[in-house]
């Protein structure tokens, strides 16, 4: 964001993060989502208390997984409207929630 469209570093971030959003974001994604459900089933976890307030925070976070795949498309297409700043912030929301989910999990408080 702070680059600039124009800028000729530009190109070469923009080549980094769909091969980062393809190649490893995605892929991590749909495989936490297909063995989280599976250990829920296999663990009878469906009527813990934590496990619901998990997956609300799994939930926000696939949603701001989906929030950052459009996103890559407008900077791919130049049309980022955002500035550098409420991308700093974006990117330290994934590390909160995650540290919410594991927090959840390993305390199990309900």
């Amino acid at each position: 964001a702070e680059a600039g469209a124009n800028a000729p570093i530009a190109a070469t971030f923009k080549v980094m993060e769909r091969r980062l959003y393809r190649g490893i974001i995605m892929p991590a994604m749909i495989a936490t989502w297909v063995f989280g459900l599976w250990l829920v089933w296999e663990g009878d976890w469906l009527k813990a208390g934590w496990l619901h307030g998990k997956l609300a925070l799994v939930l926000l976070l696939t949603g701001i997984h989906g929030f950052l795949g459009a996103s890559l498309r407008r900077f791919a297409e130049d049309r980022n409207s955002r500035s550098p700043r409420f991308w700093r912030v974006m990117n330290e929301a994934p590390a909160l929630l995650l540290v919410g989910i594991v927090i959840l999990v390993v305390v199990k408080p309900f």
